[in-house]
């Protein structure tokens, strides 16, 4: 039975250390000197060695139906010239259990549609994705943009968890730019 999934149409929320607090966190300037505190990013990059690198994306459009998430690493992402940028996102759901081998597997609770929202990223700053955090994007306008990417070096490799609303749910999101809403002056 090959039935058009429903097309879920959600409302961007500007990414603010407020509005993303359930994710993870928006990591803003700072000024030169301050010292280490909650509003630096609170990584875990201990299971793995680090990987920074400047990732080219190309043709990413505002509809998503899949959706990843990380157990091993606090990822971060940023573009690079704080261009407008989406993700959409839902909640962490990793079940911590001492019965199950750190890197081998993990325990999870699957995302509901009525959990994804999609956040806006504007200026000069980034997403600190906390340990679990679902999530797809980034999402943009242009035909590419750079971003720079801090996971570990085997991330997509072996902690790499993906569910398929489309496939799970019928489901597919879809959303529109701010930008487009304001064309009439």
């Amino acid at each position: 039975m090959s039935e058009s999934p429903v097309e879920v149409n959600l409302i961007p929320i500007e990414a603010t250390p407020e509005s993303f607090r359930d994710y993870g966190q928006v990591i803003e300037a700072s000024s030169d000197g301050d010292k280490f505190g909650p509003n630096d990013a609170q990584l875990d990059l201990s299971r793995g060695t680090p990987r920074f690198y400047i990732m080219r994306l190309k043709d990413r459009s505002f509809r998503f139906s899949k959706i990843t998430h990380h157990a091993n690493v606090t990822q971060c992402l940023g573009s690079i010239g704080g261009h407008v940028w989406y993700l959409g996102v839902a909640k962490p759901s990793l079940i911590e259990d001492d019965k199950v081998e750190s890197g081998s597997g993990h325990l999870y609770a699957l995302p509901t549609v009525e959990e994804v929202r999609v956040f806006r990223v504007s200026g000069p700053k980034f997403i600190k994705f906390n340990r679990g955090t679902w999530h797809d994007g980034p999402l943009f306008r242009e035909s590419s943009m750079d971003f720079y990417n801090l996971e570990l070096s085997n991330t997509n490799v072996v902690d790499h968890t993906v569910h398929d609303f489309v496939k799970k749910n019928g489901v597919i999101f879809r959303f529109e730019s701010k930008e487009d809403n304001n064309t009439s002056s």
